[in-house]
């Protein structure tokens, strides 16, 4: 793995004023270009990634953690990646249509940064449709930006389960469930005609393969890329910061939290015996490293930055 800055960087080299803090991380693995950038952060209560651990537990961990106590930053990670001539997008952020999350929802801006032009992007992944990864598609800049012939892969059961959404199992703050519908809602009213739906896996370009996981959302999805014996897997919201520690909590947001504890444990096995890189969602920013088996549980292991 070697960093790989040039294919991303605006010409200038520029830094913008405001953007002291990093908001990119850009890599290479054999022919393909991969850049994790921040969306931001939006805050969460504590209680949100841990539903059935005990208050007591729950407190310890993120004590331990130096977070919390009661609410907590939530990171929100986006992938862009170049393969070949294809320019692809894995998710897009919040958007900015959410006044309480002021500090999320900059990806568009920080794509621009990175001197990546949205009608340059041939492909977007989205992992699933909840309004994290859909929002920042229905930003107007966004809708007006992308190429017309963009086109957008998600799993067929994703696309149905957000006809009839089922929330029975999830414990979301109010009034979430009915932000999420209607985000839904809205991306596949805008987007329906642009829809590359598939089955368990696609292969969206040399080296990039969207895989049905489940779990999270019925048709959540991960993005593996591989080349040249290098490989890395972007988790989406398959696992979350506690799970290293803690795989068994389940996390408010999944709506089938036993399949999600089965994807996430099945993830994290298979990315301590491979090797591979590891990027996901909710990772804090840029969410680069690997997984060990610790026990019964494992351990993140971040990547050192090559700059």
């Amino acid at each position: 793995m070697t960093t790989y800055l040039n294919s991303f960087a605006p010409s200038s080299g520029a830094i913008p004023a405001q953007e002291l803090v990093p908001s990119r991380y850009a890599l290479r693995l054999g022919d393909v270009d991969v850049m994790v950038v921040s969306d931001g952060v939006l805050p969460l209560p504590t209680e949100t990634m841990s539903i059935n651990a005990t208050p007591a537990e729950r407190a310890a961990w993120f004590k331990d953690m130096h977070l919390g106590p009661d609410m907590f930053d939530w990171a929100l990670n986006v992938l862009v990646i170049r393969s070949g001539e294809q320019i692809i997008l894995v998710d897009a952020g919040l958007g900015n249509q959410f006044p309480g999350f002021p500090r999320a929802g900059l990806f568009p801006k920080r794509l621009k940064d990175a001197g990546v032009e949205l009608s340059s992007v041939t492909d977007i992944i989205i992992t699933h449709m909840h309004m994290d990864h859909v929002g920042g598609l229905l930003v107007d800049t966004v809708k007006n930006g992308l190429s017309p012939d963009v086109r957008i892969h998600v799993t067929a059961t994703e696309v149905d389960f957000w006809k009839i959404p089922d929330f029975s199992l999830t414990v979301m703050p109010q009034p979430v469930p009915d932000v999420l519908r209607r985000t839904a809602n809205e991306f596949l009213a805008h987007y329906g005609d642009r829809l590359h739906i598939f089955e368990q896996e696609q292969h969206v370009a040399p080296g990039v393969v969207a895989k049905l996981t489940g779990g999270h959302t019925p048709g959540h999805c991960i993005v593996q890329v591989d080349s040249s014996g290098e490989r890395l897997t972007f988790a989406g919201d398959a696992l979350f910061p506690v799970a290293f520690d803690h795989p068994e909590w389940h996390n408010g947001f999944e709506h089938d939290p036993d399949k999600a504890y089965e994807v996430r444990v099945r993830l994290l096995r298979d990315a301590a015996e491979s090797g591979e890189l590891f990027i996901a969602t909710h990772l804090p920013f840029p969410s680069v490293g690997r997984v060990a088996v610790d026990g019964d549980a494992f351990r993140w292991i971040a990547a050192f930055w090559d700059y």
